[in-house]
């Protein structure tokens, strides 16, 4: 027989504590609520063109093709209507926002920092002994073992194994500076001495330096930095106060607190 369980606000509040996610939920309220207020401090609008086309590239993000499959994926995630049109303006003013804030700005922080967006096409293979790692360098030098024959041997990940150590491309600076000041001084194609990290010892394959274009998916990834970080700086700016008639967020900690906390 099917059973029924009822879940209350307080369940999911109670959860949400359980899992240690609070932080990141009012990080998120505090997000939102410092883009409004800049928003309208700035006088950004939203026409309603704009919001119906927001609302069209959402639903092709996540795959709804059709009002019914829209109704069926709100009532998956314990949304209304107003929740979904809410969502869509957020996303909006968001874009809008950066757009506002950072657009002249984009060029000039490349051209700063190009050297931190060039680029390796490189594999990489991870040991533990030196010494292992210099006897098989010098057999993939003087062609006895191939560099994807080692990758297959002593690479424990089985997708990165597959793939012969292929780590794709690499910015760098994702790279830890004792590897990225040997790469970046490399002559592709050309196999790296082993470089020793805290990590490991590294057999590295450098097949190509890309330098940097400021192309369109380039030019959204540094702007959604820059956005980042001027929405936390903004937020160190905000004072947080929690709404005191919300009983259920603190409920029984009060009477708890005389209680131990087990080791």
């Amino acid at each position: 027989m099917l059973k029924t369980i009822v879940i209350t606000s307080k369940d999911i509040i109670g959860e949400v504590k359980k899992t240690g996610k609070m932080p990141e939920i009012i990080q998120g309220i505090v997000s939102c609520n410092v883009i409004k207020n800049n928003v309208a401090e700035m006088g950004i609008k939203v026409e309603s063109e704009e919001l119906q086309a927001a609302a069209d590239g959402l639903r092709l993000i996540k795959q709804i093709p059709s009002a019914d499959a829209t109704w069926e994926w709100l009532k998956q995630n314990a949304m209304c209507l107003d929740d979904f049109e809410e969502l869509v303006y957020m996303n909006l003013i968001t874009d809008k926002l950066a757009q506002h804030l950072l657009t002249d700005k984009i060029e000039p922080y490349f051209f700063e920092h190009q050297l931190d967006y060039t680029g390796v096409v490189l594999y990489e293979i991870v040991l533990d002994d030196e010494d292992l790692a210099l006897e098989l360098f010098y057999g993939i030098k003087e062609g006895e073992i191939s560099f994807y024959d080692v990758a297959h041997e002593y690479i424990d990940d089985i997708e990165l194994r597959r793939k012969g150590g292929y780590r794709g491309i690499v910015q760098r600076k994702d790279l830890k500076p004792e590897i990225s000041a040997a790469i970046f001084a490399a002559n592709p194609p050309q196999l790296l001495k082993p470089i020793v990290t805290a990590k490991g010892v590294h057999l590295i394959l450098v097949e190509e330096i890309i330098q940097p274009q400021l192309d369109s998916e380039l030019s959204r990834k540094i702007a959604s930095d820059l956005f980042d970080e001027w929405l936390q700086e903004q937020m160190t700016q905000v004072e947080i106060v929690k709404s005191l008639d919300d009983s259920s967020l603190y409920s029984n900690c009060e009477e708890n607190e005389s209680q131990q906390i087990p080791n």
